[in-house]
């Protein structure tokens, strides 16, 4: 099958992103590279939320010298404190912020769970919760400084396959009681991304915040690292067979810039945005969308949507009443 990946148009990329604030996680290296880079020769100001803040530091200065500007934050979104500490440290430097790409995130190569100080199992923590916290504390500031938008990375893995599709399990979203297998913790982890931006676009109504969930594409990052050694092995040496049907992080950032920075992306709030992807099981859907319609039937259940963000809240420490629809 030939390959139609989707780039942003010509309009967008020459969009002037000058006096626009933006926070991208896991900045330092992929798909938020990348995105971060085609930001900021746009002339945005990027606050680089990074769990290494040396390796931040050094792809920073990888982008001297082109119209925008940098700074370097520290932030690791499997520690809840620090994701606090994150916040506070952008607001005390910003008072507007115009886009939030929740980028980051990661797949545990553990065959047993691995919980975080937060008692959260660890791939749920990074790809899920540590960007909902993240999320609901900036909704004030990003509300002040609309028109905003937020994307959320999600994957292809969300939608799973005809017979197999990935369902949120509010009783038990951290694998306590449930038999663990990593990559069904992914999966269930990227639904409630999808799950998440609905609601919030459902929420945020009227206010010119904006929401969008994306699959990047299969992206050639350090994704998937760790693990046994058995398991690096192999997926380094997968690596050379992937590649043509893999895309480059330049290529996975194009659906997150079309999120930020595209006319039309605000016109689809909530919706789920993906690159062409191979790993689609739904054959149909390789082309992917800009926006398109999950496959899952659990991505589309809103009351779900709303009950996991009553629950997420409880379970971050936001203990004030639950957020109702804006005014």
């Amino acid at each position: 099958m030939p390959r139609k990946k989707q780039h942003i148009d010509a309009a967008t990329a020459a969009k002037d992103a000058s006096g626009k604030i933006y926070i991208v996680t896991g900045a330092n290296s992929g798909v938020g590279l990348e995105t971060t880079r085609q930001l900021v020769k746009q002339g945005g100001h990027v606050v680089m939320a990074c769990r290494r803040v040396a390796a931040g530091e050094e792809a920073a200065a990888s982008m001297a010298g082109l119209r925008g500007s940098t700074e370097v934050l520290e932030c690791d979104l499997a520690d809840l404190a620090s994701v606090r500490r994150f916040v506070d440290a952008f607001k005390a430097s910003h008072e507007r912020l115009h886009g939030l790409m929740c980028n980051a995130g990661m797949v545990s190569m553990e065959s047993a769970p691995i919980y975080t100080k937060d008692g959260f199992e660890l791939t749920m923590a990074a790809s899920f919760f540590g960007h909902f916290l993240m999320t609901e504390l900036l909704l004030d500031t990003l509300k002040a400084s609309a028109p905003s938008r937020i994307g959320i990375l999600s994957s292809v893995v969300h939608a799973g396959t005809p017979k197999n599709r990935p369902a949120i399990h509010l009783d038990d979203l951290n694998f306590q009681g449930r038999d663990f297998n990593n990559f069904a913790a992914y999966g269930e982890a990227k639904l409630a991304c999808v799950l998440y931006a609905k609601e919030l676009a459902e929420r945020l109504e009227g206010t010119r915040v904006t929401t969008a969930s994306i699959h990047p594409g299969w992206a050639r990052s350090n994704f998937g690292s760790g693990g046994s050694f058995l398991m690096r092995t192999a997926m380094t040496m997968m690596r050379p067979l992937t590649r043509s049907i893999s895309d480059s992080n330049e290529e996975s950032a194009q659906t997150a810039l079309h999120v930020l920075l595209s006319d039309d992306a605000p016109n689809h709030t909530g919706a789920y945005f993906s690159q062409w992807s191979i790993l689609y099981r739904d054959k149909t859907l390789n082309k992917g969308g800009w926006p398109m319609q999950s496959p899952n039937p659990n991505a589309h259940d809103m009351d779900t949507a709303r009950a996991l963000t009553a629950k997420a809240r409880e379970l971050v420490g936001l203990t004030d009443a639950a957020p109702g629809k804006a005014a």
